[in-house]
């Protein structure tokens, strides 16, 4: 699977959990909070480094890696 562009995974950042590019900010979380009740607007306040753009992203990601999971 091919990363979209403000996904990345690097070993030495965040012991290598995607996250969005150029931050510490995991996919997971944003993932956690939006299902936790947050809106964009909570995310970008609580998260300055992180644009609306980021977000969507995130969620795309996580839709392809559920598209392409493995089932056993």
């Amino acid at each position: 699977m091919t990363l979209p562009n403000g996904i990345e995974i690097n070993p030495e950042v965040m012991l290598g959990k995607p996250v969005i590019r150029g931050t510490r900010i995991p996919v997971e979380l944003i993932l956690r909070k939006l299902g936790e009740g947050a809106n964009e607007r909570d995310l970008l306040d609580a998260y300055p480094n992180l644009k609306a753009e980021d977000i969507r992203t995130a969620m795309i990601y996580a839709a392809e890696v559920l598209a392409h999971e493995e089932i056993v």
